[in-house]
């Protein structure tokens, strides 16, 4: 099924600290052409940076006015999942996905997690960076077996056989994710999220192969043990405690 010329895509970016690159990824999504005829729309909340982010984000804005870029700031730092909800929320589009401030993921490859969704077959698609053929950045050992069992320990829960649970990419049609209540403001809305997604009747969820560019810790990469195990809590709490 080929969407109309009307219908839009939201893209969720939440920041912090990405002053460096905030740009950078914004021109990769300004680059996209995306199949179906889709508009963009570009969902920018700034978590209470200290870098400069903030005014980055502005002369971007200033600089390309025909983007469509929507901008919201929290008054205080609430966490990645508090600035995915705020974006959520506010995205006007008939499919959201979420995109990273980093480097870590291409946008180009957006059409890749849309074409599921397009042809009638998903209501929501995951990107997986652990099946296909695309470039992976060599790194962490047990940053990668973290990620496969935390995986593996949601989908014992979901009953959904997902390769890469904690991805970034994540497409829904928007009623589906609007229609959540979701409630982790830190990292743990990739299990919380996936956890309530398995729940909705006759979802249909789809992977797709995605390539990544990961960032090392002194690149600016933030994830941590800590949120591994807060990862955890969440499977177990919201397919278990707080269904």
């Amino acid at each position: 099924m080929e969407a109309t010329q009307t219908e839009t895509l939201s893209i969720i970016i939440p920041a912090y600290n990405e002053a460096a690159t905030i740009h950078l990824i914004l021109d990769k999504v300004k680059a996209v052409q995306l199949i179906g005829n889709l508009a963009k729309e570009v969902i920018l909340v700034n978590d209470y940076s200290t870098d400069g982010t903030k005014e980055a984000i502005q002369t971007y804005m200033n600089a390309n006015p025909s983007m469509n870029i929507q901008f919201y700031e929290h008054e205080k730092n609430m966490g990645k999942g508090a600035a995915l909800h705020t974006g959520i929320r506010k995205a006007k589009g008939h499919y959201v996905i979420i995109q990273d401030a980093d480097l870590e993921y291409d946008p180009q490859e957006y059409n890749k997690l849309l074409q599921p969704i397009l042809d009638g077959h998903a209501d929501v698609v995951y990107g997986s960076r652990f099946m296909g053929g695309k470039p992976h950045r060599i790194l962490f050992f047990w940053h990668s077996i973290g990620n496969k069992f935390l995986t593996f320990i949601s989908n014992m829960f979901t009953n959904l056989n997902l390769t890469d649970m904690e991805t970034c990419y994540k497409l829904f049609r928007a009623p589906i994710i609007k229609s959540l209540s979701l409630k982790e403001n830190r990292f743990g809305f990739e299990p919380e999220v996936t956890a309530k997604i398995s729940r909705i009747s006759n979802i249909r969820i789809y992977e797709v192969g995605i390539s990544y560019y990961g960032r090392t810790y002194a690149e600016g990469k933030k994830i941590n043990w800590k949120d591994g195990v807060r990862a955890i809590y969440c499977i177990l709490k919201y397919n278990l405690w707080s269904r």
